[in-house]
């Protein structure tokens, strides 16, 4: 084989804008999912306290972002943070890491699966006029939803993120005006009103707090897959932290805004806390109340698209870090390879068909049962839970690999040192007040170590796999730095792009 047909087999074409990369990020965080779904759960720890957690988690997810911009300033490759630890801590890290990132969005793609079966059947429940609406299986509405990923697999990647971004655009536009509606009615008058004691940490314990930060940051999650496009987006060093960063505050700043109308819609009282905790899918319930039962309908639709969004963006993702493994030499050589248009399809295809064994057997054993009166919202906060305690642990060593980072190769950028050392530090702090109050082996958190010490096994044991990722990444970033423009990027002051971006 020549080296030409080498390179068309394993290296993707860069035909991605910043916009590209942007949508990719928005389509795994999906908005318009993480405000109709991820609220319930908080409520239901820490009461009308949601706004302030949403608060903290905007704040831990800015700080997280910072080591993922100044290392995707100096290296671009399709592995994300396999890539990003693996040239500052090593390979073995960089493996670690990937393992993390990899397993964090298969997660996310399998909750997604649930996410979309109970939007399905709130949008059911919304268009019926009934007091036992019909129905359908969460897996089956959550299947077809899996069975279109599939076929957008086989697409080219452009075209996915176009359609990410227009779901997400639609999403966004409608609970932004549901939210200017909620503000300009003064809340549930009823139930508290605008109540700002939902900012205060009055009668919320430190441990509980915490708890419920790895809740909100379900909502970021993904805020960082524009990483994975360093192969196929122009101008990466360029591009990628502008995604990222743009991704981070526009992200927060709508996420604090529609939670606190969501708290103040409900009610901030016992009976408003209740009615938010429980409800389907948040958004929708509140158009229903301040706008009409066609609003709800409106919202409960672009609820499904965004899971349906976060769920291709997700697979997509996962797909890509196991093409990186996989060319590298960890992993089949046949996810290793592109199909004649460029894309990852073979490592797409294992994680679908991963996804859809997992989803199956949720199904069929009713594992998991969290208590939310869903079995689908139980699977997607399961789900997505352990995949998010994944990503904090790949986090962490994107924190770990950039304060080596600038102590070795950005010395000028010493006084930034602070922003990773605190963002380690939330981390843990997080980790520990996760673990602490779980009583059951099956538990998210645990199963998430679990998961990552196979990761991390894997990495110790498997023969000459420093040796192989080392090679792979040295060939990869060399050959994209030969593809970007002169590295005049990434060498301010500030702790986030300013000129070079």
């Amino acid at each position: 084989m020549s080296q030409s047909t080498t390179d068309q087999a394993t290296k993707p074409r860069r035909n991605l804008s910043v916009w590209g990369a942007l949508g990719l990020s928005l389509g795994i965080v999906g908005p318009s999912l993480a405000m109709s779904g991820n609220g319930q759960g908080t409520a239901a720890a820490v009461g009308k306290a949601v706004p302030l957690i949403f608060v903290l988690g905007g704040l831990c997810i800015l700080l997280i972002s910072h080591g993922f911009i100044r290392l995707t300033q100096r290296y671009s490759q399709a592995g994300s943070a396999y890539a990003l630890v693996g040239k500052t801590l090593g390979p073995r890290a960089g493996y670690f890491s990937g393992w993390g990132v990899m397993i964090t969005y298969l997660f996310f793609a399998i909750g997604n699966v649930g996410a979309i079966g109970s939007f399905v059947n709130a949008f059911l429940a919304n268009a019926q006029n009934s007091a036992h609406p019909t129905q359908v299986p969460w897996l089956v509405s959550g299947g077809i939803g899996l069975a279109l990923t599939g076929f957008m697999a086989t697409r080219e990647f452009r075209s996915v993120v176009r359609t990410l971004l227009i779901i997400e655009g639609i999403g966004v536009a409608s609970m932004t005006i549901l939210t200017l509606v909620i503000y300009l009615k003064g809340g549930n008058a009823h139930h508290g009103g605008v109540d700002f004691s939902a900012f205060s940490f009055k009668g919320q314990n430190f441990s509980g707090i915490m708890g419920a930060v790895v809740g909100a940051l379900l909502s970021w999650g993904g805020f960082e897959g524009a990483a994975a496009l360093g192969e196929e987006t122009s101008d990466p060093k360029r591009n990628i932290p502008r995604a990222l960063l743009t991704t981070v505050i526009g992200a927060s700043v709508l996420f604090i805004l529609v939670m606190f109308a969501q708290s103040i819609g409900f009610g901030t009282d016992a009976a408003g806390v209740k009615a938010f905790s429980s409800s389907g899918n948040s958004l929708a319930s509140l158009g229903h109340t301040y706008v009409g039962q066609w609003f709800s309908l409106v919202l409960s639709f672009t609820a499904i698209m965004s899971a349906f969004g976060c769920m291709l963006g997700s697979a997509g993702t996962a797909g890509r870090l196991l093409f990186a493994f996989s060319r590298d030499g960890v992993g089949p050589a046949s996810w290793g390879r592109l199909d004649k248009r460029g894309e990852p399809t073979s490592a797409m295809t294992a994680v679908i068909a991963v996804t859809l064994v997992i989803s199956v057997v949720s199904f069929v054993t009713g594992h998991p049962a969290m208590g939310l009166g869903s079995a689908a919202l139980s699977d997607y906060f399961y789900y997505s839970t352990i995949g998010a305690i994944c990503l904090m642990v790949a986090y962490l060593m994107v924190e770990l690999g950039t304060i080596r980072h600038i102590l070795t190769e950005r010395k000028e950028l010493m006084k930034e040192l602070i922003i990773p050392i605190v963002g380690s530090l939330l981390i843990i702090v997080v980790f520990y007040y996760n673990v602490k109050s779980q009583t059951s082996w099956l538990a998210a958190p645990f199963v998430a170590f679990a998961v990552m010490a196979v990761g991390l096994l894997i990495g110790l044991a498997t023969p000459g796999i420093a040796e192989k990722i080392n090679a792979g990444l040295n060939r990869d970033l060399s050959e994209a730095e030969g593809k970007n423009l002169p590295a005049s990027s990434g060498h301010g002051s500030s702790p986030f792009p300013t000129t070079e971006v």
